[in-house]
């Protein structure tokens, strides 16, 4: 299946890529999308004949628990309802605890890493055979881009990613700008990873920028592609001719122009690494694997994977062999998500709090792990501050008042609600 040149579809910027030439695919991200109707925007592309592929970012797959069915007639719902070709996810997982690890469910808000073990990815490769049967379309995997690394991996990326293909027969979404973060952040070579993978299983490529601040690179979505990514792509298209070729953009939209040029950059880079294929190469041997293991693979990955995110997000001592100068900046950055989330989902809350809205934020999320979502989130920092007699601004505090009102409860919450909070506080371990 030949997709072409595409970019990523987002609300922010949907007039300016349905004017950009020479779009012949997009990519949606698949919970920001109804089950049972289509923005405006989309359904005109789709009348133009221009393919529209769902993103997912909340199912885990490389999570500890068996996906949720929920999420998965979620996904295929969306897929039907666009006449995708296929679907697609990411090798990660973004909440831990619940039963495998007897702790409370926690939510990371973000991709986190899955360990490059045996065991980590015989609970992925389960997990991967449940979503195929459930979903009407092919599914297709992306890496993820990494600020941390696991202490005793097993395998390199490309080994588990080869893996993963000879064992579930997925397809591959490679993310050469994940590659590149990987290099900065992890030491790896993309070209090692280039090598080691199948690449023969792309169903296509991801393009994005980001930015290198003290020697960790973050993959923002919110900055321009840079000359070294281009270069991994080339790496890529060197070894295959990609079936789709997606420029991501989630943040700081710039004019149609930029992402027009951004869009042009890519494809001379593919053409100039199609112009000049290196030598042929050989794969390397499938990795053999270990003598059969102990079972409860799913509770020993449940348990680390518990105790990361307890660290990253409830502030929890780290567990042994992680980089804790790592861990730090990860937290930082999960927290700081949240915070731009919360401000998009609930965007009166900065507008109330002014200038002070992401410190609030920042002080409220340092021991208040998410578990219910962004909106929960909105509505506990809110409460947060109420019962601290917060903002000091009695106008603002007004208004705070009336907007919790409007969506949780006729009365504001009393300083006896601080016991709700402690109580909510020793159950996750603080």
């Amino acid at each position: 299946m030949k997709l072409g040149t595409g970019i990523g579809w987002r609300p922010e910027i949907a007039d300016a890529v349905e004017a950009l030439p020479g779009i012949d695919w997009v990519e949606a991200v698949a919970e920001n999308l109804c089950e049972d109707h289509l923005p405006a925007s989309l359904t005109r592309l789709r009348e133009r004949g221009v393919t529209v592929v769902p993103h997912g970012v909340s199912l885990g797959l490389g999570g500890a628990d068996r996906p949720d069915p929920g999420r998965l007639a979620g996904l295929a719902a969306r897929a039907e309802l666009l006449g995708a070709p296929l679907v697609t996810e990411h090798i990660a997982f973004v909440r831990a605890g619940g039963p495998l690890s007897a702790s409370p469910v926690l939510e990371a808000g973000h991709l986190l890493p899955v360990p490059r073990t045996w065991d980590a990815l015989d609970v992925l490769c389960e997990n991967v055979r449940i979503a195929q049967d459930s979903l009407p379309v092919p599914l297709a995997l992306e890496n993820i881009a990494a600020l941390i690394s696991w202490p005793g991996e097993e395998l390199t990326e490309g080994q588990f990613l080869a893996e993963l293909v000879e064992r579930t027969g997925v397809r591959l979404l490679i993310d050469v700008a994940n590659l590149h973060t990987n290099h900065v952040n992890r030491g790896e070579d993309p070209s090692t990873a280039l090598d080691e993978l199948p690449v023969e299983a792309i169903a296509y490529v991801h393009v994005a920028g980001g930015v290198e601040k003290d020697g960790v690179w973050h993959d923002t979505h919110a900055h321009p592609v840079t000359r070294p990514v281009l270069d991994v792509l080339k790496q890529l298209r060197s070894r295959v001719d990609p079936p789709g070729v997606l420029l991501e953009r989630d943040d700081d939209f710039p004019p149609a122009e930029e992402l027009a040029g951004e869009l042009t950059a890519i494809r001379g880079a593919l053409a100039s690494a199609a112009a000049a294929p290196p030598a042929g190469r050989q794969r390397p041997a499938r990795t053999p694997e270990p003598a059969p293991r102990a079972a409860g693979a799913r509770e020993r990955t449940g348990l680390s994977q518990t105790a990361l995110l307890s660290t990253l997000v409830a502030g929890t001592p780290a567990p042994d062999g992680f980089d804790r100068r790592r861990l730090g900046v990860q937290s930082r950055a999960l927290a700081g998500k949240r915070a731009e989330v919360v401000a998009k989902v609930a965007p009166e809350l900065p507008e109330i709090l002014g200038g002070g809205y992401r410190e609030a934020f920042l002080a409220y999320a340092s021991n208040r792990p998410m578990s219910a979502g962004y909106r929960r989130d909105a509505l506990g920092l809110a409460e947060h501050l109420l019962v601290t007699d917060r903002p000091a601004d009695e106008a603002a505090r007004r208004r705070l008042t009336r907007w919790w009102q409007e969506r949780a409860a006729p009365r504001p919450p009393r300083r006896g609600t601080r016991l709700v909070h402690a109580a909510r506080t020793a159950l996750l371990g603080r």
